[in-house]
């Protein structure tokens, strides 16, 4: 797939002098707790309030009044989410903050820390030591000791198969698992994504290791900034290296297509390519069941939604319920009142505090992910003293997040995914 042609950006206006005197970046109180090693089949009582008051609050969050479409009646996941990928209003939520595992959808955290690191035509010769520890009954891209492969052959084979040997091979190339899992967790802290804690880098099921659908969203908006992470999770197929065999006494290199997963980009016998379907990535695990991150792009807009382990046992359950929640998305945006906001990374918002400083988010730099206002945060809040401190702070994060640097008004999506974009 070629690469995406650039386009224009919009900057949203900076925060006042006042607002900026404020704290910066989320205080501890929001955080997320200390995370399950067994997440129960219900939410806890108390989750984070990262992005706003309301997103941590147990059950469904939105704000229905007349002219907003009620929300599709059988969703069953344990967790979802949906927001605007542009300002990062959310624009309705459930659980948005339940910490749960992440199965493979963790490897948009994996690629947002380690994709920037190796140029694509970078070559490695993978030893029998970069595969060590991989889990068993993990996805497999085919990868084959004492062959050598380009990074993005290996990119290919992370996003499009899943693969958890491609995986452990950047990681090698990164220092090893162990330091791989630490500039992720590090990461995940800089996105403020704080209901994450990271053990395993393919998103293996782990003790400990859980997400939320929130995360996952600041996760796949941070990756979406970088033309290569768009260009990887929007490919439907390629090409990928084979092993070399001799034929006439001459060493040849085959090949096999491999198909991306991701079930509303590619289609399967039960469920259609979703129109306007840009990526990003899919999971499933024992403990975590079906997880999906989608972004979409419609009539100009492009929306993030993200479904966490839906309880009803169907083939493509959680595809079928992404694309319910994206064609609610679709019809309310411009119309709901958000319940919360995304929240930008923590250096993007601390540079604005700098006299005469801005902040960008760069095609191929760092976090890259804004923020708006929400405007229901304040007044959604408890009557109780606490309540509406944490309100209002979360509501003036959102506030500044929205405001201390630039925002792509619109990512270079691929060619292909403007053609089914135009589709009627």
């Amino acid at each position: 797939m070629p690469a995406p042609k650039k386009t224009g950006k919009r900057s949203l206006l900076v925060a006042s002098a006042t607002l900026l005197s404020l704290s910066l970046t989320v205080p501890a109180a929001l955080a997320a707790p200390s995370p399950s090693t067994s997440p129960s089949a219900t939410p806890p009582a108390h989750m984070s309030s990262v992005g706003g008051a309301r997103l941590g609050r147990a059950g469904t969050q939105v704000n229905l009044a007349d002219g907003v479409p009620v929300l599709p009646k059988d969703l069953t996941a344990r967790s979802w989410i949906v927001a605007d990928a542009e300002s990062g209003e959310v624009l309705a939520a459930h659980n948005a903050h339940w910490q749960l595992p992440p199965a493979s959808t963790l490897k948009m955290l994996f690629a947002d820390t380690v994709l920037p690191r190796f140029p694509k035509s970078t070559k490695h010769k993978v030893v029998p030591s970069d595969m060590a520890g991989i889990g068993a009954g993990s996805s497999m891209v085919g990868i084959k000791e004492n062959e050598t492969y380009t990074v993005h052959d290996l990119w290919l084979g992370v996003f499009l198969r899943s693969g958890n040997d491609a995986v452990h091979v950047l990681s090698a190339m990164n220092g090893g698992v162990e330091q791989t899992v630490q500039d992720m967790q590090a990461h995940a802290e800089e996105l403020q994504a704080l209901d994450t804690h990271v053990i395993s880098p393919d998103g293996y099921d782990a003790k400990g290791q859980v997400s939320s659908a929130y995360d996952l969203t600041l996760f796949a908006r941070s990756g979406l900034q970088k033309k290569d992470f768009r260009e990887y999770c929007s490919t439907v197929r390629a090409a990928f290296p084979g092993g070399t065999t001799k034929k006439k006494g001459k060493s040849v290199r085959e090949s096999f297509e491999i198909q991306n997963t991701n079930r509303l980009l590619s289609g399967d016998s039960d469920i259609p390519v979703y129109q306007g379907i840009a990526g990003v990535k899919n999971g499933n695990t024992t403990n975590a069941g079906a997880t999906f991150t989608g972004v979409a792009e419609r009539n100009g807009r492009v929306l993030l939604v993200t479904v966490m382990k839906p309880e009803k046992n169907e083939h493509n359950e959680v595809y079928k319920e992404t694309a319910k929640l994206f064609d609610w998305g679709f019809k309310a945006a411009g119309k709901v009142t958000p319940v919360g906001a995304l929240v930008a990374p923590k250096s993007a918002v601390q540079s604005s505090a700098k006299p005469g400083a801005t902040a960008s988010s760069g095609e191929t730099g760092g976090a890259g992910s804004g923020g708006s206002t929400s405007k229901s945060v304040a007044s959604a809040s408890s009557g109780s003293g606490v309540g509406v401190a944490l309100a209002i702070t979360a509501g003036l994060l959102a506030l500044l997040a929205g405001g201390v640097f630039l925002v792509n008004r619109r990512w270079p999506l691929p060619d292909l995914v403007r053609r089914r974009s135009s589709r009627p």
